[in-house]
């Protein structure tokens, strides 16, 4: 193991010297532990924002494009001044500006999307009568990791999850039309919470 490390390392160096990224290499997964155990900066995921024109244009993009290919990192295109332009409307005036534009969501939420899925991250939320609150998860969590992002106490007490689907939840108009509608879901610790979920927890400590 010390032997491939040394190797491991040694093409690291290289790599390095010639001025270049380690996100460039293409490693193993096993070559990925060991260096991710290094905590070496150019190893980190790394995401490129375009700024481009009303047209999607920017003279610079297609270099990008190609450089961020080379290190397998994703490019998010935004336009700064519509951008601006969009978070002075009111939320009618920002709907009418989106179907005008052609888009089918803010770039905002597009750079916040691709942020969440280079770090493997999703979102649950938690719907109470005065508020509703969005937690961020590690994909692959478990109900009770979930929990554990409000509260330890309730990660360590964890009972079971009350889970509705996002989908389920607009599409039917709330809590009480889910649960009318049988789309309610009890789910125990091995549940592993999906992207959007609606989630209430019950535990005791």
């Amino acid at each position: 193991e010390a032997i491939k490390e040394q190797e491991l390392l040694e093409i690291a160096l290289k790599c390095l010297n010639e001025g270049q990224s380690l996100r460039v290499l293409n490693l193993s997964d096993e070559q990925k532990q060991i260096l991710q155990r290094l905590n070496l900066l150019t190893t980190k995921p790394l995401m490129y924002v375009a700024n481009v024109n009303e047209n999607g244009e920017n003279p610079w993009l297609e270099d990008l494009k190609q450089l961020a290919a080379k290190e397998h990192a994703p490019v998010v295109e935004i336009c700064a001044s519509l951008e601006m332009e969009l978070i002075s409307l009111s939320e009618e005036e920002q709907k009418e500006f989106l179907e005008l534009a052609n888009w089918q969501e803010p770039g905002l939420h597009r750079l916040i999307r691709a942020g969440h899925d280079l770090l493997g991250l999703q979102t649950y939320f938690t719907a109470g009568v005065k508020e509703v609150r969005a937690w961020t998860v590690q994909v692959g969590a478990t109900a009770p990791q979930a929990a554990g992002v409000i509260h330890t106490d309730f990660e360590k007490g964890f009972i079971r999850a009350e889970v509705i689907a996002y989908d389920d939840f607009i599409k039917l108009g709330g809590e009480q039309a889910c649960k009318e509608a049988g789309k309610m879901r009890l789910e125990g610790k091995d549940y592993i919470v999906k992207d959007g979920d609606i989630m209430h927890f019950r535990f005791n400590v």
